[in-house]
């Protein structure tokens, strides 16, 4: 987060307010870092956006190249096993 300082509490206070931190984690979208005798130990950070099930049908349009006959054979007969016998 550039130019935003993250909310600093104490391990103690997040043990006695966990609830309500969590619910503004979500809300805010703001993360809180965790400290025990100052140092950080923890971040609770808002979850990534996930895309819905039904998005997935057709997220690699476009990003596909065909090169070459895609019904021929990806040789010919004189290099198959099967086709020397």
């Amino acid at each position: 987060m550039l130019g935003c300082r993250m909310e600093s509490i104490p391990v103690s206070k997040f043990k006695a307010t966990c609830l309500a931190i969590v619910q503004r984690v979500k809300r805010t979208g703001q993360p809180v870092l965790i400290t025990r005798f100052g140092q950080p130990v923890a971040e609770v950070i808002p979850p990534q956006r996930r895309s819905s099930r039904a998005n997935w049908l057709g997220v690699m349009a476009g990003r596909g190249r065909i090169s070459g006959d895609v019904v021929a054979p990806a040789d010919d007969a004189k290099s198959w096993a099967a086709m020397r016998r």
